[in-house]
């Protein structure tokens, strides 16, 4: 196997060569903590630099130094290496952290499948990471990235840029004041998948482009031909590399939910729904029930999520509540929009009211019915939790993080991003037993009585050279 690629920037800039292997945060805050002066330049790095990859390493750039680039794809490099100069460049991660002792941090912006070789790597190494979202596409990485992050005491950020806004602390500051009393649903949809799935995805096997080192792109992953268009983005469908739409956009959607109730982990899911899923895809649309037992505050709570279409075309969504007037809450600047149900969005069903939420992040939530709303207008509730200093950026908030010393407790940071990850992977570990309610152990990682699933959890084999667990780094 090719172990790596690099350049000297001369020669990759005039022609890459193909490959085949509580209220306002305080100013002090700002300033410094401990000996590590917010002012000063961490030397930063990127594993996958193209697509959002790209945005990913414009926000942990800011008042940063990035010092070296990795990237499978050529053409990505290229693009980040002139935007980046000084950056060394590389096509295995494992070379970049050999070479470039001086990195401190570094995002993981690839395939779902690679970010946990990518992350342990880095987290053995004592970097600090933020890992794009979902942090994993299985269960078992996902319990043995956080077991990593906890030994080596790094500072880590899942990227779901929600979970910086402002909407967020409002939502998890009504519903900590009561204003829909207590919480019995959750309803989360979205229009995902946007790429294919089920039937329509087969392995087309085809030429490696040029551009791509196409073993570096198969990580941990077994051996398998290139098949054209998995790369750069049609990946999503597919069971190996790809966590589906739950994983894809669960993390956004059921972000606000999570933290304000504080959901954790389902101890049951059922999926109701589930439209042809195959042996290497997953479905063109379905629907998952989530049970949250004795959730604080509330009792027993479910989570219902939608998502894809309908063989005959038409979205999955969740009846909407009575007390929802739809042509407002859906009222959008766009003619063709308005009153047109959102691409995404959830609601939240309380005893005293109702939380919706058009959007895919906690964006202007709504109070319904509106007569509930207006009375909670007129005495507003107050401000409790710290808002983020850099709101919409968990990259740049990351790095501000890294600079102080210690993460934020508002932070997507992996105590919180883990569960957030395993919530959506276990709605997808359903969707293979579609109408039997399985019943999810998480402290043992496996589901009651059925070991036939133990699959969906654990990858069966990695490639040799490529196994990381969190007692041997």
């Amino acid at each position: 196997m090719n172990y790596s690629y690099r350049s000297s920037r001369r020669s990759f800039l005039k022609g890459l060569t193909a490959t085949t292997a509580g209220g306002i945060i305080l100013p002090n805050i700002l300033i410094h903590a401990d000996d590590t002066p917010a002012s000063r330049k961490l030397a930063v790095a990127a594993i996958g630099c193209g697509g959002k990859g790209a945005s990913d390493l414009e926000g942990s750039s800011k008042g940063n130094e990035v010092v070296a680039l990795c990237d499978v794809d050529e053409n990505n490099l290229k693009k980040a290496a002139a935007k980046y100069p000084n950056a060394k460049l590389f096509r295995d991660f494992r070379k970049m952290f050999d070479e470039v002792k001086e990195i401190e941090a570094v995002t993981v912006s690839i395939p779902d499948h690679a970010h946990y070789p990518a992350a342990m790597h880095a987290i053995g190494l004592g970097k600090h990471v933020c890992v794009q979202k979902p942090l994993v596409n299985t269960l078992w990485e996902a319990r043995e990235l956080h077991k990593a992050a906890k030994k080596k005491g790094v500072i880590t950020q899942m990227g779901n840029q929600g979970h910086t806004y402002d909407d967020n602390r409002v939502v998890k500051e009504w519903i900590a004041a009561g204003v829909i009393g207590k919480v019995k649903e959750v309803h989360v949809w979205t229009n995902r998948p946007i790429w294919p799935q089920g039937k329509a995805v087969s392995f087309q096997p085809g030429e490696v482009p040029a551009t791509l080192d196409w073993e570096q792109w198969l990580a941990a992953t077994p051996d398998h031909p290139y098949s054209p268009g998995i790369h750069p983005f049609k990946w999503r469908g597919f069971l190996e590399w790809g966590a589906g739409a739950f994983g894809d956009m669960g993390c956004h959607l059921i972000d606000a939910a999570s933290w304000a109730l504080d959901l954790g982990v389902p101890r049951y899911a059922t999926a109701t729904q589930v439209d042809d899923l195959t042996d290497i895809a997953w479905p063109t649309g379905s629907i998952v029930k989530m049970e949250f037992p004795n959730v604080k505050g509330h009792g027993d709570v479910t989570l219902t999520w939608y998502e894809g279409k309908k063989p005959d075309g038409t979205p999955y969504v969740p009846e909407f509540p009575s007390q929802i007037d739809l042509a407002e809450a859906f009222a959008d600047k766009d003619p063709k929009k308005n009153g047109k149900t959102s691409p995404g969005g959830w609601f939240i069903v309380g005893s005293e009211g109702i939380i919706f939420n058009k959007n895919d992040q906690a964006k202007d939530p709504q109070i319904w019915p509106k007569s509930r709303r207006e009375a909670i207008m007129a005495s507003p509730v107050p401000k409790t939790l710290e808002r983020s200093p850099k709101a919409g950026n968990p990259q740049e908030e990351w790095t501000l993080a890294i600079k102080n010393g210690k993460p934020f407790p508002f932070m997507s940071q992996f105590d919180y991003s883990v569960p957030l990850t395993e919530l959506t992977l276990v709605g997808g570990l359903s969707m293979h037993f579609a109408g039997k309610r399985i019943e999810w152990d998480q402290k043992k990682l496996e589901v009651v009585g059925m070991p036939e699933a133990q699959k969906f959890i654990k990858r069966a084999a990695y490639r040799k050279g490529w196994e990381y667990s969190a007692d041997k780094i």
